[in-house]
């Protein structure tokens, strides 16, 4: 593994426990405006937040909470038990982990620079076997005040597990001691400029980013002045945590040459690849709120990967069965015959001029199992799917599933085609119909051998799932009543969530934290835990697995009143507009 990528992994491992520590506010080593022009992905954590911010901050109360300290040992445990198999030398202990976590103390930039365009230059010939080494524009900057020693024990270690020496070589990079670290996986470089410590999978790349830390390049392009950059600007510039990805150009994304006669351009060019411009996004610390934004940029028009979220989606019809006590809902729109559509098209540019009619081959395959043209089911959904959770135990039993429907006579049929064998029993009752379906059995001449039963009522509008029956009747129960009664709409915190954003809302999400009965949710989980432990010793012995996941023994010593303390709700919406989707997302 190269040393650059080990670095990254510690400081992956660190992000767990980081949280836990109390350290000043650090900014970014290299902000956006000071990165090169082709820059492809950039990453910055700004520095923990200072100890005023974090105490007001609902999400970090949490996190420093004595009471919550069994919850953050678990997350160590998890994390060390990745590398119970290392040998002893390899492996991280909990004083170690916790030691690496400080670093996260100090802001860092994580970055991507594209490989610059190739010039056509005479020369020796080439053969054309040859392969040129893979470009590795990968780059690091890290502020390491007060963590130079840390640093220097964490390289050590990495140097250590490596089965062979790296070759050293001390180069000088604009007027800079750089550090060049080759091994069989390739060359990483090393530097230490000010008080920054820097590092980076290409030469080019790292002169480029120590001229811009030194400001000897004050005068070139930057990532800024790019229109990708400034489309998604209204989103970045702030929070702790901001990240920016700009696609490339298509030229740069895949070349046109017939690398074993499959060609990856026509593809992406069937996709419409070229209309996302980038994605974006932030974590901010506002007060007691936990904010996150981001968003895709791009052209929305029809015929691009857009499509895949309808122009203009109305209000979800599922809100009308959640009642006011709901503790959790969430809903979204999808364009079925958008993403049929790029799927069609992708399809048809795979195949060679003249065989393009070889993709209509699954419409036919999906008409034969279905019953009807593929066209034609997916036009049978609306698009909304939904949940809501209503059991202040999260009872998985209390968990409901909306899928809105067209023409509830066709979607009955494919139904019937799709499960078939696994439709043990269908039932009218007035405007609904009711199906029993065996998620793990299939019925045959022999008999019947299904268990893991799913209910499902079908209404002229919409189809709901829940794993009772009985809780499809409480759902069906609550919208008969009629719109006086009271439901989600007219809880005021909802509201006046909703009443932030625009009109037409791709997706909605609700969870009233507040509502939950923590120490009933803390009792089912370790109740089910040692259920499947008990069951699990009943079945026969096999190899254990390299990692058992995490053990949910420590849920006894959690005090389930410490979750009701700091948190109180969640909301986050989505839309679509000429810009792209964006996403925003409040946790208080």
């Amino acid at each position: 593994m190269k040393p650059l990528r080990l670095r990254i992994l510690f400081f992956a491992a660190a992000a767990f426990f980081a949280l836990g520590t109390i350290p000043a506010f650090a900014q970014a080593p290299v902000e956006p405006a000071q990165l090169p022009s082709r820059t492809v992905f950039y990453l910055i954590w700004r520095g923990a937040p200072a100890p005023d911010v974090r105490k007001a901050n609902a999400l970090m109360a949490l996190w420093d909470d004595p009471d919550f300290a069994p919850v953050r040992s678990a997350l160590a445990s998890s994390i060390l038990s990745s590398s119970q198999e290392k040998s002893p030398g390899q492996k991280l202990t909990p004083e170690e982990l916790q030691e690496y976590a400080s670093l996260l103390e100090n802001g860092f930039t994580l970055g991507y620079i594209g490989e610059a365009p190739k010039r056509s230059v005479a020369s020796a010939p080439v053969s054309k076997d040859a392969k040129p080494p893979a470009w590795n524009g990968m780059f690091f900057v890290y502020d390491r005040t007060g963590k130079e020693s840390l640093i220097a024990k964490a390289i050590l270690r990495m140097r250590a597990q490596q089965k062979e020496a790296p070759v050293l070589t001390p180069l000088v990079l604009g007027g800079v001691p750089v550090l060049k670290v080759e091994s069989k996986n390739g060359a990483t470089y090393w530097a230490d400029q000010g008080k920054f410590a820097v590092s980076a999978g290409e030469r080019s790349v790292m002169e480029q980013i120590l001229g811009r830390i030194n400001g000897k390049s004050s005068a070139a392009a930057s990532l800024a002045q790019s229109f990708a950059y400034q489309e998604a600007q209204p989103i970045l510039g702030r929070g702790v945590l901001e990240f920016f990805a700009g696609v490339p150009d298509l030229k740069d994304l895949a070349s046109d040459s017939n690398a074993g006669g499959f060609q990856a351009r026509p593809l992406l060019e069937a996709a419409r690849i070229d209309a996302i411009h980038s994605i974006g996004g932030h974590l901010a610390l506002e007060g007691s709120k936990t904010h996150m934004q981001a968003a895709i940029f791009g052209n929305t028009a029809p015929g691009t990967p857009f499509d895949i979220w309808p122009a203009s989606p109305g209000s979800p019809a599922s809100i009308a069965f959640a009642p006011a006590d709901a503790v959790s809902y969430s809903a979204g729109q999808i364009n079925f015959m958008g993403v049929y559509s790029i799927i069609k098209r992708i399809a048809q540019a795979a195949f060679p001029q003249g065989q393009q009619g070889n993709a209509d081959m699954l419409d036919t395959l999906a008409a034969a199992r279905l019953g009807m043209p593929l066209a034609d089911a997916l036009s049978l959904p609306t698009g909304e799917f939904a949940s809501m959770q209503t059991s202040p135990s999260l009872d998985t039993a209390k968990q409901v599933y909306f899928l809105g429907i067209r023409k509830k006579p066709e979607t009955l049929k494919l139904m019937r085609a799709l499960f078939s064998d696994q439709l043990t029993s269908e039932r009218n009752e007035g405007d609904v119909t009711f199906l029993k379906i065996s998620l793990g059995g299939k019925q045959g001449s022999a008999g019947v051998a299904q268990w893991n039963f799913f209910n499902v009522a079908v209404t002229p509008d919409m189809m709901i799932g829940a794993s009772r029956a009985e809780t499809l009747r409480e759902v069906l129960a609550n919208r008969a009543k009629g719109p006086a009664a009271a439901g989600l709409t007219t809880v005021p915190q909802f509201q006046a969530s909703r009443a932030q954003f625009p009109e037409n809302l791709n997706s909605t999400s609700y969870f009233d934290f507040q509502k939950v009965d923590w120490q009933g949710l803390r009792d089912r989980l370790v109740a089910e835990s040692k259920k499947d432990s008990a069951a699990k010793s009943l079945r026969p012995a096999k190899k254990p697995a390299a990692s058992a996941g995490m053990n949910l023994d420590w849920l006894t010593q959690v005090n389930a009143q410490v979750f009701s303390r700091h948190l109180h709700y969640s909301t986050g919406v989505s839309w679509k507009d000429s810009k792209g989707i964006h996403w925003d997302q409040w946790l208080e």
